[in-house]
Parts: structure tokens; sequence; C-alpha cells
């Protein structure tokens, strides 16, 4: 399960900047479409970080911490795509997505099923 979820982070990560380069180039359409697959990959990423968490380790509060920094980072993904499409400043919520999304790779390295102990 913990595969899983790395993958699904990756390609959400990956749809993300694939929207935000096809909404800046102009392509309406095609932006549409990766934000609404990316959509699912925000789904995918939660369901199975909440699995991973729950049922290996339980709830610490630590796990708890990078979990809501996880969230903080599809958020500020969700709101970079939304707000550039509605021609709004983006600028703040980028600097969001920087700080939860070192945050999250700091804790997801340091923790027991992160990547150094993993040997992933």
């Amino acid at each position: 399960m913990i595969h899983l979820h790395i993958t699904s982070w990756i390609l959400g990560l990956v749809l993300f900047f694939a929207a935000y380069y096809l909404h800046t180039s102009g392509n309406a359409k095609a932006s549409k479409i990766v934000h609404m697959i990316l959509r699912v990959f925000y789904i995918l990423i939660i369901v199975s970080g909440v699995i991973v968490v729950l049922g290996i380790y339980g709830m610490y509060a630590e796990y708890i911490i990078k979990g809501v920094s996880g969230l903080w980072v599809i958020a500020s993904m969700e709101m970079i795509l939304v707000r550039s499409k509605k021609g709004k400043p983006v600028r703040s919520f980028w600097i969001q997505l920087i700080i939860a999304l070192v945050l999250v790779l700091l804790l997801g390295w340091r923790l027991p099923l992160g990547f150094l102990k993993m040997g992933v």
C-alpha cells in the first residue's frame, strides 16, 4: 500500500505541473482534463495515506502532522490551479505549496515508513 501512496503523490505532482503548464500555455481544454484526473489522484493520495497510517502504525502525532501537511499540499495545488484559471494572484499559494511540500517530504523521510528506513 505504501507503494501505491508514493506512486500516487508523485503522479499527482506531475499532473499538477502539467495542468499548470497547459493552462499557462493557453490550452484550456487539455488543462481541464488533466485537472480532473488530478482530482482523482487527490482521492487516491488521501485514501492510501489513511490506510497506510491506520493499517500499520496507528495515529501518532507526527503522522497527524504529516497528514495535515499533506492536505495542505493538496489544498495549495488546487488553489493555484483554480485561482490561476480565474486570473487571480497565486503567489501566496506557491509559497504555501513549497513550505508544505518540504514539511511533508522531511516528515516522510524521517518517519518509520519513510524512504530512509525502508530502503525504497
